[in-house]
């Protein structure tokens, strides 16, 4: 009460200016400056109240109020980045950081809705995502015991040979002209033989 007071008193003197309040709509912002400056006030406010939420000494109501709040002010982020957006400034929802977005968990079936801090150990909330992890895993067994139920000879590549019978003719078809060349070969080295022989008698008779 006091800060307020002093706060007042020295917009009074005009010691200082008073402080502007933030648009309830992100419509009502014609510039694409003013735009940016509230979309930066909302991410400060967020960044504040998720220190908050992990202060171990907050009791369980007030915990439950900062996450609403923070919601709140991820929803109010994404109306600022869209009038950005409209004012012809950058797509921060492609661009931009996600750090705070993806500090919160999502429990499926909540639309969005997140919890940051220490609202994931809230009775009940931590159950949420007990079920949900357990679910997840379940699922992944399922599928791949689903996946080796299904796989047969042809998955793991045994009958890709019986298959192929363009690659076994091919083989037979090299395999035959290498025996031909062998042969052929093999013949020619006996008919130089032969013809040695012959030469080596005719000379030996004369």
């Amino acid at each position: 009460m006091l800060y307020r007071f002093r706060e007042a008193q020295s917009i009074e003197l005009g010691l200082s200016k008073p402080k502007e309040r933030r648009p309830h709509l992100a419509s009502l912002a014609n510039t694409l400056d003013e735009a940016e400056k509230w979309r930066r006030d909302v991410i400060r406010e967020i960044s504040r109240n998720v220190s908050k939420i992990n202060d171990a000494s907050l009791p369980e109501a007030h915990i439950r109020d900062l996450n609403d709040d923070i919601n709140k002010l991820l929803r109010a982020k994404n109306h600022w980045e869209d009038r950005v957006l409209q004012l012809g400034g950058p797509d921060y929802k492609k661009i931009g950081p996600k750090m705070i977005d993806h500090q919160g968990k999502q429990v499926p079936g909540n639309r969005g809705y997140k919890y940051f801090g220490r609202a994931k150990e809230l009775p009940g909330v931590r159950e949420l995502f007990e079920t949900q992890s357990n679910a997840t895993t379940k699922s992944k067994q399922n599928n791949r015991a689903e996946l080796i139920k299904h796989a047969d000879a042809v998955y793991f590549g045994y009958s890709d040979e019986a298959d192929d019978g363009e690659l076994l003719e091919y083989e037979r078809q090299v395999t035959e002209q290498r025996i031909l060349k062998l042969r052929s070969a093999h013949d020619a080295t006996l008919s130089d033989d032969s013809s040695s022989n012959e030469s080596d008698d005719s000379e030996n008779e004369s």
